[in-house]
Formats: structure tokens, C-alpha cells, sequence
């Protein structure tokens, strides 16, 4: 006897103790996949069926992809992939809105696993937190059933409870894997470039979860030094996936040339072939360790700020060309300006200077009066302390200062002295 016909007499009020046990503290805990799978165990019971099961939207949005089922495990060792709009699952998904088919088909059925099982009733209803479409759950039966609208109501409760834990688990995955994808990018430490002295900071903005942004340095062939400053489009795994990608195509042009608008030209033709949904500003700066001569080269990126000594800092005019990923049409630009010993250079994402209410070229001005010539740390100290303050950013801030020291001077020494020791 299948499952779906011991439960036929399942009165009301059992499925209601059912349909609470759905929520229970016990699952609080779960993983997305033991919480889809002990959830599955219970709606089997709960609507008296044989199988049952959920299906996922994948990163792109265009497949349902078979994550955990009962009774008909084969969907998930197969992995099955249910284009959105086609079949059941796909037409569930494409509509918003359950779906009931008392006999399967050819017709209606895209998934011939299905057929093969022998099941022959379907009902299925759309996940959905927040008003997007995490992906579909369906249960089925191996006599025919015709589903009815109270049938499909109350799995559509048991799919909004479940949709909104997938979807609180699966944001908290995401945001620990970018979290981890981001600490992992970002040097741990700052290399060591004899005439050079670095620092840097990061910090997470609004809620705590992790963006786009980034700053790298690393020396070329040549032994030149190339600094960066870039900031990906979006927020969460999406936007440090962006991050990831562009830092390493970047360094890629780094080993074609040593000229920034180059490096950015390249970078660009390679995201509007490959990944034309990412946008991103980027600032590139090579500095010459033979000269003072150091070229910078803007995509849409905020202005670096220079000091020298004896002399007020001031905003470099690098005139932004276009973010990446935006059509260029034209050949991007590059400026030389030099970097004397003991200039200091100020690179840094929007971030530190959007706020709301706020006039951005007013905190630029006040990034400009902060910069001194003197040591990168204290530079970076100063800065976060008057810019961001006590308060949490509303974006993510990246900051990377570069302090041009003079040949044979002791950096370390330098900056102990500077804070008395």
C-alpha cells in the first residue's frame, strides 16, 4: 500500500501538528540540505505521498537543478536539470503558482524519471522568500489523486516556511564564503619593496556583508611596482566573485604590459567577452623604482590624493575613462605624475567618501587636508579615524597608502621613532 494511501484519512487537525513540526526548533540548526532532507521526511507524511522533492535555481537563474528528494532519490544522483518555463518543475518555477497534474505524461513531464518511477499524480508550488524565486517543491503519488486547491495551500505554507529558512541559511553560507574568498584575496601582508612603504585597510560596509572592493600590490618583470585600487559592482559572494575574477585577469595584463591604460584596456576586452554582466571602477598605478615617474591610469575610479613634502597634498587630475565593463570607444588614458621621496600616495575606494546626505567631493576635500607626508600606518590610522569614525560605513572601504622613502632609509626605524619608541 503507498504512502499516500495508508494517510488518505489524515484528518485536519493532524496535519496542522504536522504542518507546526515543520517549524520546530529542531531544524533551527540544519544545514540548507539536512534541513531540505528531514523537511521532505515530514511532507511525505504530512500530505500523504509517496515521493517528494526540491529542486534549486542555480546561480544563473536558468536551470532548477535537483537538490534533495525522497521516494524518487534518483532526480538528485542524476542530476537533474529542469530548464525554467519547461516541464513541471520548470513551469511552477516560470509561473509563481502551483501546479496540480493528476495523470502523467509525455506531454506534461519533462523529467522521464518521473514516468520511469511509476508515479502518476503531481502537485508542486514555488519557493519564494522575500519575493525571489528560490526554486520548487513537489510531491507525488503512485495511484491517481486529484490535488485539490486546499491540498495545494497547504504545501504552499509548508514551501514559504521552508523557503525563508533555505533562504536565511543559504545567505549566511554565501556571506561566509565571500567573507572567506575576500581575506583570502587581499594580501595578508603588503610586500617589502626596498624604497617603498605600504598600508592598507578593509572594512566591510552597512551590514556587514562583504563587496567588490579590493587593493593589490605586486612588483612587474621589470621591477617596477604596480598598485591597484578596484571596487566590483554589488555586494556578497556575486561581488567578490566579480572581485576575484577582475584581480586575477588584471594581474594576467600585468605580464602583456607595464603601461596602466593597457593593463585596464585589456582587462576591459576580456570582461565584455567573457562576463559582460560585471562592472567595475579600477585605478592602476606603476611606479618606476629607478625614478621618481609613476603612471596612473582611471576607470571611473575616485581620484588618488598626493603629498609631498614642504607642500600641501593635493587630488591628482587623473581623468576617469569609463568603469570595466562599460563601452569604451575611445583609448584610455594614461598621467604621469612623480613620486618624490617622501611623497605619500592615497588610493581608496568610493566608500570612504559616499555618504548619504553627504557631498562626496566635500569628504574629498577632507581626505585631502588628512594626507601628510609621513608614515603609510599613521596615514591609514588618520584616515579611518576622521572618514569613518566610530560609525559603520555605509559601503565597503578599501584604503591603500604609498610612501616613497628615500634610498637606504630604515622604514621600521622610522616609523618607531615617529611614535616615540
Amino acid at each position: 500500500m503507498s504512502a499516500g494511501a495508508r494517510g488518505a484519512g489524515r484528518s485536519a487537525e493532524e496535519r496542522l501538528r504536522w504542518l507546526e513540526a515543520v517549524s520546530e526548533a529542531g531544524l533551527a540548526e540544519l544545514t540548507v540540505d539536512r534541513l531540505l532532507d528531514e523537511l521532505l521526511e515530514k511532507v511525505r507524511d504530512l500530505m500523504a505521498v509517496d515521493t517528494a522533492a526540491v529542486l534549486l535555481l542555480d546561480p544563473s537563474h536558468e536551470f532548477l537543478i535537483a537538490t534533495v528528494a525522497r521516494g524518487i532519490e534518483e532526480e538528485v544522483h542524476q542530476g537533474v536539470r529542469i530548464p525554467l518555463g519547461r516541464g513541471f518543475a520548470g513551469r511552477i518555477a516560470g509561473e509563481r503558482h502551483w501546479v496540480a497534474i493528476p495523470q502523467v505524461n509525455h506531454d506534461n513531464v519533462l523529467n522521464p524519471i518521473l514516468r520511469e518511477k511509476g508515479i502518476v499524480s503531481l502537485l508542486g508550488v514555488p519557493l519564494i522568500a522575500a519575493g525571489d524565486l528560490l526554486g520548487v517543491l513537489h510531491v507525488g503519488t503512485l495511484y491517481r489523486r486529484d490535488f485539490t486547491e486546499q491540498d495545494a495551500h497547504l504545501l504552499q505554507i509548508v514551501a514559504d516556511r521552508a523557503a525563508q529558512a533555505i533562504r536565511s541559511r543559504i545567505s549566511n553560507t554565501e556571506r561566509s564564503a565571500a567573507l572567506v574568498m575576500q581575506r583570502n584575496l587581499l594580501p595578508a601582508r603588503l610586500p617589502q619593496i626596498p624604497g617603498f612603504e605600504f598600508a592598507s585597510r578593509y572594512v566591510t560596509g552597512g551590514e556587514g556583508e562583504v563587496g567588490g572592493d579590493w587593493y593589490d600590490v605586486f612588483t612587474l618583470r621589470s621591477g617596477a611596482v604596480c598598485v591597484v585600487v578596484g571596487d566590483a559592482v554589488g555586494h556578497g559572494l556575486v561581488a567578490a566573485q566579480a572581485m576575484s575574477l577582475l584581480r586575477a585577469t588584471l594581474r594576467a595584463q600585468a605580464l602583456r604590459t607595464e603601461n596602466p591604460a593597457d593593463m585596464l584596456t585589456g582587462l576591459d576586452e576580456y570582461i565584455h567577452y567573457f562576463h559582460p554582466e560585471v562592472m567595475a571602477t579600477v585605478l592602476v598605478g606603476v611606479l618606476n623604482p629607478a625614478s621618481t615617474a609613476m603612471h596612473l591610469s582611471s576607470a571611473g575610479h575616485p581620484p588618488p590624493i598626493l603629498a609631498r613634502l614642504q607642500d600641501d597634498a593635493k587630488v591628482l587630475p587623473v581623468r576617469p575613462d569609463l568603469p570595466i565593463g562599460v563601452k569604451l570607444g575611445r583609448r584610455r588614458r594614461t598621467v604621469e605624475v612623480h613620486l618624490q621621496p617622501g611623497s605619500v600616495l592615497c588610493l581608496y575606494s568610493d566608500g570612504l567618501v559616499e555618504r548619504r546626505r553627504a557631498v562626496v567631493d566635500d569628504n574629498i576635500e577632507k581626505l585631502r587636508r588628512t594626507i601628510k607626508p609621513t608614515e603609510a600606518e599613521s596615514i591609514c590610522v588618520d584616515v579611518m579615524r576622521r572618514l569613518v569614525g566610530f560609525g559603520n560605513p555605509e559601503d565597503d572601504v578599501a584604503l591603500l597608502v604609498v610612501r616613497r622613502v628615500a634610498p637606504g632609509q630604515d622604514v621600521t626605524t622610522d616609523i618607531l621613532a615617529a611614535a616615540g619608541l
